[in-house]
């Protein structure tokens, strides 16, 4: 996988969910599959056949590299998903934690892993590895790390507060815990990585914070996933950047310019046509139809789903920005609407596939 490869996927009308969850679900038992890595691999396989994509996204799985961190703190695997810090981890951890990256991962990561290594066996397909964002994932090391972060910003006496001394611990923690994840996956066989930031966002950085040369956003985003990208980019892979949060639009320029993904992902709040302006010509928008919706009839009905599709077509064709009409994150199963969901994801896909066959592909 090359940008020149991926620009030609989206100049060529591809149209695909993040849907893997969806596939998964058809088994008897997901969560066996989700912990065995050979049948792992073949629902992501099946998830790439299925919705006709050459691109194999894994499953959207935020919970991986966390369970991996606290392993090491020696934290019981059925306490990770609710653990918090109460406090800054000791310094020594954090250095124990550079020291320990041949330590072996949990049986979930393991089985990511081969996935990868079965999707490899698929030459028509490009596997594809996940890892959550390293300030995503130090917000889930912390009750409450909206003050935490506003302490971190803050200069002289009030950035040693304990709030922000354990922020910047969970931080540098998390970005340890993000590079050995992608480490393992490009290894693995991982063409591209996604890397999924929606904590990246006006929920947890304010935009008042974003004020000089190295300001927040700079800091906490953008200048950890440069030095992860220099490992991906570095073992011949590309980026892949996912922020489904609340973004303004000094963010997405800063995502599009400064880290530079060869594929950018954002949720429904954002006007993907609006953003074609604030990112390079050679960035890929995916996105950005509102799916978690699907499930409601009374939210988001058919006619709705197929009126967005086009319009969104319509409106990217008109930028000439290379785009893949898709899903504004992962598409989960929703066990009581699971088959409204997946209706209505094969209606986006078909409406967007008929205004690009009828309209012609690429850009404008």
């Amino acid at each position: 996988m090359t940008r020149a490869a991926l620009l030609k996927l989206a100049r060529g009308g591809l149209a695909m969910p993040i849907g893997t969850d969806l596939l998964l679900h058809e088994a008897s038992d997901p969560e066996a599959v989700r912990r065995d890595g050979r049948g792992l691999g073949e629902v992501v396989v099946a998830s790439a056949r299925r919705w006709q994509t050459p691109l194999a996204i894994p499953l959207m799985d935020l919970r991986t590299e966390k369970s991996d961190l606290l392993a090491f703190f020696g934290v019981a695997d059925e306490e990770r998903d609710r653990f918090h810090f109460d406090g800054a981890p000791d310094a020594h951890a954090v250095e124990a934690l550079y020291d320990a990256a041949e330590r072996p991962f949990p049986v979930e990561n393991r089985a990511q892993h081969e996935a990868l290594r079965v999707v490899r066996e698929h030459r028509d397909l490009v596997a594809v590895g996940m890892a959550i964002g390293p300030l995503s994932l130090a917000t889930k090391l912390m009750a409450d790390p909206i003050p935490a972060i506003a302490f971190a910003a803050r200069e002289g006496d009030e950035a040693e507060e304990p709030l922000a001394v354990c922020f910047r611990r969970c931080m540098e923690m998390a970005e340890i815990t993000v590079e050995r994840a992608i480490a393992a996956q490009l290894q693995a066989g991982a063409q591209a990585i996604l890397v999924c930031e929606p904590s990246a966002s006006v929920a947890f950085l304010s935009p008042r914070q974003m004020r000089g040369e190295r300001h927040l956003f700079h800091r906490f985003a953008i200048e950890p996933h440069l030095r992860l990208k220099r490992i991906v980019c570095n073992a011949e892979a590309e980026y892949f950047f996912h922020d489904c949060g609340d973004l303004n639009d000094e963010m997405v320029r800063l995502i599009g310019w400064e880290l530079h993904p060869a594929m950018l992902s954002l949720g429904s709040s954002r006007r993907l046509w609006e953003d074609a302006r604030h990112v390079p010509d050679d960035v890929v928008l995916f996105g950005n139809l509102p799916t978690r919706q699907f499930y409601s009839d009374a939210a988001m009905p058919g006619e709705r789903v197929a009126e967005m599709t086009s319009e969104l077509c319509a409106r990217m064709r008109e930028t000439g920005q290379p785009f893949i009409a898709g899903s504004e994150c992962d598409v989960l199963h929703v066990p009581e609407a699971a088959d409204t969901v997946r209706e209505k994801v094969d209606l986006m896909l078909r409406v967007a596939r008929d205004y690009f066959e009828r309209e012609g592909a690429g850009e404008a």
